[in-house]
């Protein structure tokens, strides 16, 4: 599908365009796993620690785990933001989130394919302009890789337990016009907008679809879904060159 600029987006982008994409891995210095994953102007930095324990009703399955927990730093955002351990208690925003980037992973991880250990992914939002749990999952697939590679390497498992990659983008009607990769001016004016998360091979993992002014039709989620897939295939080409500068 060509791409052509557009003035009807405010970035200027056509409506099939992904906004800058840029998965730095191996960020951060500690992480057995961890990639820097840049949307355009959302930032999210995604790590993956390796547990040598994994929930109790797991216990004596000899299956593994991966988890994930999300959060926003306070200037992430226009305003500062309290820390949600100020208050407490995590926001039913946060929990979703975190539950979605767990869900998205373990579909396509083998499960019993690295013992009783657990992978948890922590994603936090450095810098948030829309799509930030897209931007989670999309570098959360490339931690978990480097972290899988790492317990081969070191002898704890025989091959990475990985059956494809993962990668999540959004899309919404806006101006009547179905567009990719939302950006935070877009998203807040979208008459309707969703969250795909597909694999490399197409499959879809999950659909977030929401009508924000009036309900939509099936051709125009149709419309959606195909932009969904034409934006994953490239963040999935994404990260496998990311991957590779690591060898791997």
């Amino acid at each position: 599908m060509p791409v052509t600029q557009s003035s009807a987006r405010p970035s200027g982008r056509a409506a099939n365009q992904l906004r800058a994409i840029s998965l730095e891995p191996g960020f951060a210095k500690h992480a057995e796993g961890s990639c820097l994953s840049r949307f355009g102007d959302t930032h999210v930095l995604c790590t993956a620690t390796v547990e040598s324990q994994v929930p109790p009703f797991l216990k004596n399955t000899g299956k593994g785990w991966v988890t994930a927990e999300y959060g926003m730093l306070p200037r992430s955002t226009h305003t500062r933001t309290d820390r949600e351990a100020a208050k407490g208690k995590q926001s039913g925003r946060t929990q979703e989130i975190q539950r979605l980037i767990g869900r998205a992973l373990r579909a396509v991880t083998h499960l019993n394919g690295f013992g009783e250990i657990q992978i948890r992914l922590d994603c936090d939002v450095l810098q948030a302009d829309g799509g930030t749990r897209t931007a989670a999952v999309t570098g959360s697939y490339v931690a978990l890789h480097q972290a899988f590679a790492r317990m081969q390497k070191m002898g704890v498992i025989a091959k990475l337990p990985l059956k494809e990659p993962v990668a999540a983008v959004s899309c919404g009607l806006f101006q009547g016009t179905p567009v990719l990769d939302l950006d935070y001016p877009e998203d807040s004016k979208a008459q309707a907008d969703a969250n795909f998360v597909i694999t490399g091979s197409g499959k879809l993992v999950e659909v977030q679809g929401t009508a924000e002014d009036h309900p939509f039709e099936e051709s125009e989620f149709l419309a959606l879904l195909a932009l969904a897939k034409q934006g994953v295939a490239q963040l999935v080409d994404i990260q496998r060159a990311a991957l590779a500068k690591l060898g791997l």
